[in-house]
């Protein structure tokens, strides 16, 4: 497969609407977030992973996903698999390190989920978290959106 178009992150390349950027959803909450749009929600030792609405917004269409296998270790900013959208391509990065227990296999076969609901059903991998040390570099829901305000058109 070729790639048209690779960026490094989903660092704000596309333009969106204010109001899209702005909005806090409730589905957000408890989540942590990196700046380079991927979110973690740790619940007894293990993390749920995936993309924030933003960058599956800015992605467009998702067609394809690369997600890590059961079993391997990553470490916090690593690439750990990638989006492929009919825009653009984007790695994603581990938010904090650990051992992916559990990767969703329904997105092979249905990437959009990704698209439709990027904080439930489009979700990418579970972890077992190494240090929750890690979590606390990462942003709330509140800084992330501040974060993208700031960021606007970047």
């Amino acid at each position: 497969m070729s790639v048209l178009f690779r960026a490094p992150s989903l660092c704000l390349r596309f333009q969106t609407s204010f109001a899209a950027a702005s909005r806090l959803s409730s589905s957000q909450s408890g989540k942590k977030f990196t700046k380079k749009h991927e979110w973690i929600s740790v619940e007894n030792g293990v993390g749920t992973v995936g993309i924030t609405d933003f960058a599956a917004e800015q992605l467009g269409d998702v067609v394809f996903v690369e997600l890590p296998d059961e079993g391997t270790e990553v470490s916090k900013g690593e690439s750990t698999g990638a989006v492929e959208s009919v825009k653009a391509a984007s790695d994603i990065y581990a938010p904090v390190s650990g051992t992916v227990t559990k990767k969703n296999v329904a997105l092979e076969e249905e990437p959009g989920q990704i698209n439709k609901s990027p904080f439930d059903k489009g979700w990418m991998y579970k972890l077992k978290v190494k240090d929750e040390k890690e979590l606390k570099d990462l942003l709330d829901a509140s800084q992330y959106e501040e974060f993208k305000k700031e960021n606007q058109g970047h």
